[in-house]
């Protein structure tokens, strides 16, 4: 039998990455990284120079057909794989990353007409500036006794789709009215790829309120927040909604001649980069937590009932592997603080420093962090260098660092600051445990848990759990691929279920990365020093942090 592949491409914060994988073994037989060339976009549009607003990060949707465009002809060519035995493409993405279209699926920033303001554009996932919204959103929903709030942890983000919708209505009703829909970013481009435009149930249920059973929150809901809202679900948010591993159609002519594969093979529907990561690592039951670690960390779980945890994302039947419920926590930087202090807290001395040593600056930072014990430095740090997404669920929280002296060095100061990671992600671990949903092992994939061997051992002694590493440096991807062959179906060559997949092309390191009993009694009692900051800080005893945000955006405004 001759061996069959498929394609999976991760679209990330700031770059896209394909990958060919084999669906014998998940052996990723290429990959290739197409940078986007408008990046993250916070201070002006491009060409036309509008300034943006506190907290706003879009992007550009022709960015993501140029992913296409350049790395899938570039892994064919690596590979030298035939064309002929690629039975399928499929994408993640983050989210919640939105864009409005007209009624021929075309983005309204590519019309002239809507390209100067900012609310025709790609809302990134990490686009803050709709959190008035989610505030608002949240207070009816709670005073109406909502019933979909529960299962997003008492509050919906203001990274979600609802308030970014709402925020384009408010600041952009001419915006709004020419919106045919609005849509996630993975469905876009599934439709550039398919020619069809249907929705995921993924980000539908994770990012947009919906649910199996229920549907979308109610009109008396949506009248409630804004009577222009009344009729969104049947008009703006309008559209079948799938289940991951669905066929969206086969590739179209004008894809096939772009990248160079056979028209009509299959085009997986759009899936979340976190959630497409789990299976990837094998993960198909429950007890297993799957941490999605890069610039922010997306935590995956999964159960065998719906349960209320403090701060999860959502909670979305057959959101990540059918036949269980799919829970989602994270937090909203882990490697962007690391990345916040490399360019704006190190010296150049410590910089030459590294250079000497024939180190990168983050090498050189870990090898000195590492010299340090549990509890050495004197130093504890709270994570929310970009607000806290899980438990509290809060956007206007910021960072901050505790116990620094004349003595205090970088490599400590980058010490605390894993660390407060990793209390973060226990608070998470924690708030499932507590609440009857098992944690008893932690699995990771993404940059930092092949880059960094002491943030895992940090970890691991924080959690007091082990944790097992992906042996994929491209998870997402190929998870996506996973999908991919599960929408080809097994008659195509490919799989018919996820499990089935994940036993074939699924890959983990051998070693497992074990808690050290002396570091875990230290962290414990650093953890619980963490808490208290954590609850006087985020729960509302002292809102100074609010307090100074308020503070600048208002002499912003006077400037």
């Amino acid at each position: 039998m001759e061996e069959k592949y498929t394609i999976g491409i991760d679209y990330g914060t700031e770059s896209g990455r394909a990958v060919l994988v084999s669906l014998q073994t998940g052996e990723e037989i290429s990959d290739h990284v197409t940078p986007y060339h408008h990046g993250v976009i916070d201070d002006v549009l491009p060409e036309t120079g509008e300034k943006l607003g506190h907290e706003w990060a879009l992007q550009h949707a022709s960015d993501y057909i140029e992913v296409i465009q350049n790395s899938v002809p570039a892994v064919l060519e690596q590979s030298k794989v035939d064309p002929e035995d690629v039975i399928g493409i499929g994408i993640d993405f983050t989210a919640c990353t939105i864009l409005p279209v007209d009624q021929h699926g075309e983005p309204l920033m590519f019309n002239a007409k809507w390209k100067q303001n900012p609310n025709s554009w790609v809302k990134l996932w990490k686009h803050h500036a709709a959190q008035d919204k989610a505030n608002r959103i949240n207070e009816i929903a709670e005073q109406r006794r909502e019933k979909f709030l529960p299962r997003y942890g008492g509050k919906i983000s203001s990274e979600w789709m609802i308030a970014k919708v709402w925020q384009v209505l408010d600041e952009a009703p001419e915006i709004y009215e020419a919106t045919d829909k609005f849509v996630e970013a993975t469905d876009w481009v599934i439709s550039k790829l398919s020619g069809n435009l249907i929705r995921n149930s993924c980000t539908a249920g994770y990012k947009a309120i919906w649910h199996k059973q229920e549907g979308f929150p109610s009109k008396h809901y949506f009248k409630s927040l804004d009577s222009r809202l009344e009729d969104l679900v049947e008009t703006k948010l309008r559209g079948e909604i799938v289940p991951l591993g669905t066929n969206a159609g086969g590739l179209t002519e004008e894809m096939a001649l772009l990248t160079g594969l056979k028209p009509g093979i299959a085009v997986a529907v759009g899936n979340v980069d976190a959630h497409a990561a789990v299976p990837a690592m094998g993960v198909t039951a429950p007890g297993k937590m799957v941490m999605v670690m890069g610039t922010s960390i997306c935590h995956m779980l999964l159960g065998e009932e719906e349960k209320q945890i403090e701060g999860m994302c959502g909670v979305v039947e057959d959101g990540i592997i059918p036949g269980y419920y799919g829970y989602e926590a994270g937090q909203s930087a882990v490697g962007d603080i690391f990345a916040w202090f490399v360019q704006q807290g190190v010296t150049a001395e410590v910089k030459e420093e590294a250079r000497n040593h024939d180190l990168d600056i983050y090498q050189f930072l870990e090898w000195k962090a590492s010299n340090y014990q549990p509890g050495e430095s004197g130093l504890l740090a709270l994570d929310w260098w970009n607000g806290n997404r899980s438990v509290l669920v809060d956007t206007e929280l910021s960072g901050m660092i505790l116990g620094m002296t004349l003595q205090t060095k970088p490599e400590e100061i980058y010490r605390a600051l894993l660390e407060s990671t990793a209390f973060g992600t226990r608070m998470i671990v924690d708030a499932f445990h507590q609440n009857g949903v098992a944690v008893d092992e932690l699995y990771a994939c993404g940059g930092l848990s092949h880059k960094s061997k002491l943030l895992m051992q940090i970890y691991a002694d924080v959690t007091n759990r082990n944790i097992v590493i992906a042996d994929s440096k491209h998870t997402p991807a190929l998870g996506a691929a996973m999908f991919a062959a599960i929408a080809a179906g097994s008659t195509n060559g490919g799989y018919d279920t996820a499990i089935e997949a994940a036993n074939n092309m699924a890959r983990v390191k051998e070693k497992v990365i074990k808690p050290i009993s002396e570091n875990v009694y230290i962290y414990e009692k650093i953890f619980q020093e963490y808490k208290r900051l954590h609850d006087y800080f985020g729960r509302g005893e002292n809102d100074v942090m609010k307090r100074l945000k308020d503070l600048r955006i208002q002499e912003e405004v006077n400037i």
